[in-house]
């Protein structure tokens, strides 16, 4: 279970008198798209949590934190220690950043063919990265990652965020919170992609802790073949450990091209420079709340920044 100092890590605080790296972690704005939702019934808004702007740019950094924070105060984490977990490249990303604040060694399972961005966002913060199959996706990095652990375990601090409860409870304590606070508790609906699940599962779960008749609604990609980088079809995949099969309220899937076209549309029409699992999140909410009733206020997340994806073809078509 996650520990109380991780809750306070998450508690608001103003972003301007704090000063340490990881006190930026959090309170991120909720934006309303409007250029993107033109056409949309009177009374309804989309707004998107603004979670590429965490200093390690994206929603990951909460989780990694929540992880770290809670390995520590187990005894599981300490000086010596190198911490190792497999990812799609964001969560490995903060906890490089992280680690490097901290003086921790950072190994990264990922599989080859993430995005080279990622790549050298890692190698910059110094972290060791162990590339594994492609075509096994985020399940061999998992499996690469565990045989290691077990193979050295005074040697490695293995998170393994995706049976972690500190992962989900980072959102529960902060972004479901947040989200509440910034709609005035007027949000019905919450709309997230699935990867590790942490993100759905702790804001899923604390909003409808607030009102449980906010709707929880999940998105993953249409086919096990995909382009939505750390986002899983889960029907084919792995199934996380923190993952709730009883929270959605729906599951909807998304086109790789559809999330794409709107990925650029966000840059274009929004100015908001984001990944494509952003844009997918945003083509969900967007198709639900075009059959939704006045005073409907759809919630979904920006995941990551756009720079990550700057070698992907997309972005020219």
């Amino acid at each position: 279970m996650i520990t109380e100092e991780v809750d306070i890590l998450f508690q608001p605080q103003g972003r301007s008198r704090s000063r340490d790296l990881e006190s930026q972690i959090g309170n991120t704005p909720l934006l309303s798209l409007r250029r993107v939702a033109r056409g949309l019934p009177v009374g309804v808004e989309v707004l998107a949590k603004a979670e590429h702007l965490n200093p390690g740019g994206s929603v990951k950094d909460r989780a990694a934190l929540a992880m770290i924070v809670d390995g520590e105060r187990s005894g599981r984490l300490y000086p010596g220690k190198v911490i190792l977990d497999a990812t799609s490249g964001n969560t490995g990303i903060a906890y490089a950043m992280i680690g490097a604040a901290r003086g921790y060694a950072v190994t990264i399972c990922l599989p080859a063919n993430a995005s080279v961005e990622r790549k050298r966002i890692l190698q910059v913060l110094g972290a060791e990265i162990i590339e594994t199959d492609p075509m096994q996706g985020s399940d061999g990095a998992q499996l690469v990652a565990r045989e290691m652990a077990a193979g050295d375990s005074a040697k490695y601090f293995y998170p393994d965020q995706y049976n972690n409860d500190a992962n989900w409870r980072a959102h529960y304590e902060g972004t479901g919170r947040e989200i509440w606070e910034q709609t005035e508790g007027r949000v019905t609906h919450f709309v997230a992609g699935l990867g590790t699940c942490g993100t759905f599962t702790g804001v899923g779960r604390r909003l409808k802790t607030f009102n449980p008749a906010v709707r929880a609604i999940s998105m993953e990609p249409d086919s096990p073949i995909h382009g939505l980088e750390g986002l899983k079809h889960l029907p084919t995949s792995r199934m996380p450990g923190i993952f709730d099969p009883t929270l959605a309220d729906e599951t909807v899937e998304v086109e790789t091209e559809a999330a794409q076209a709107m990925t650029r549309r966000l840059a274009r029409e929004e100015g908001l420079f984001v990944g494509v699992s952003s844009g997918a999140n945003v083509v969900a909410a967007l198709a639900l709340a075009r059959a939704l009733p006045p005073d409907s206020i759809v919630v979904t997340i920006l995941c990551d920044g756009g720079e990550r994806y700057l070698s992907e073809r997309f972005w020219a078509e």
